[in-house]
């Protein structure tokens, strides 16, 4: 059958993204790729189809396992080597929008989405407690192109609004990102998943996404999966899932995992700003996206 698979149509470079990698990777049938904006349950994710794959280990490297593939750190003279050399399925991240994508009819993608304000709190939160080491990793070494990423204004509403009204700033564009992918999301080897639907039925959820990857659970098993998959015992245990241990933020790899909790934008923006923003949803991603990124349930 054919058909309109998407297409690359640009690449992206800046202080995060060298988009390029994704031209050389050699697909395999089973390969899992899993997209979000950011600070949208991506390390959740990993960790979700991870222990899946490996019967539930609590010892399981994750952040080893399923590189950021776009990430221009390591560079991909580097990093492609050792996604090649991988033996097992392989789970690869991206944050790309899908028309910066190679895309593969091959591979099988997790798309995850939460309310923009959640991204920007816990966006935040990832960015106010980076270190020396992050900012030398991603300014300081070769291959940066654009402007430097600098640290955040003290005033999370002062991030907000510079979010909003910049599109993404300082990292990268938010609407697109979301909007290209709700457009191939009926294709077969296109999934969605909600934040906040991980959040009411993490067991359920988990078996939908199963079943879309064809992984065989054992049910024996089955208990200790999902709980190396819940908030509480990912914190607890953050050094394996998060990138280096949390070597790139005050506080390590727990304050990488902050909180998992919606809402808390709720006691610092104004009504009449929560109402911009889901105008703005609304404009850019269309009525039935713009309600399903505010809250969840299967598109």
């Amino acid at each position: 059958m054919n058909r309109d698979w998407p297409h690359k149509t640009r690449e992206l470079h800046n202080h995060h993204f060298d988009s390029t990698i994704w031209n050389d990777l050699a697909f395999r049938d089973d390969d899992i790729v899993i997209a979000t904006y950011a600070k949208s349950g991506t390390t959740w994710m990993q960790q979700i189809v991870a222990q899946m794959l490996h019967g539930g280990d609590p010892d399981l490297a994750v952040a080893e396992l399923s590189p950021w593939l776009d990430l221009r750190v390591p560079p991909k003279a580097v990093k492609l080597p050792q996604v090649e050399a991988q033996t097992g399925r392989r789970i690869l991240k991206t944050h790309l929008p899908v028309d910066a994508l190679v895309f593969s009819p091959r591979a099988k993608y997790l798309y995850i989405g939460r309310d923009g304000r959640d991204v920007v709190w816990s966006l935040y939160n990832h960015h106010a407690n980076a270190n020396a080491a992050w900012y030398q990793a991603l300014n300081d070494t070769p291959g940066r192109v654009g402007p430097a990423i600098g640290p955040p204004p003290t005033d999370i509403r002062d991030y907000w609004r510079d979010w909003l009204a910049q599109d993404g700033h300082p990292f990268w564009p938010f609407w697109d990102n979301v909007r290209g992918w709700w457009a191939v999301r009926e294709l077969p080897n296109v999934q969605f998943v909600h934040f906040n639907d991980l959040k009411r039925d993490l067991p359920g959820e988990m078996r939908r996404i199963a079943a879309f990857l064809e992984i065989p659970l054992d049910e024996a098993r089955w208990d200790a999966i999902v709980e190396y998959c819940s908030f509480d015992w990912m914190k607890k245990n953050a050094v394996k899932s998060v990138p280096l241990g949390g070597a790139f933020w005050d506080g390590g790899a727990e304050t990488f995992i902050n909180k998992g909790t919606n809402g808390r934008w709720a006691d610092t923006l104004t009504p009449a700003e929560c109402a911009d923003y889901e105008a703005r949803a609304s404009a850019e991603l269309g009525a039935a996206c713009a309600r399903w990124l505010a809250s969840g349930r299967n598109p």
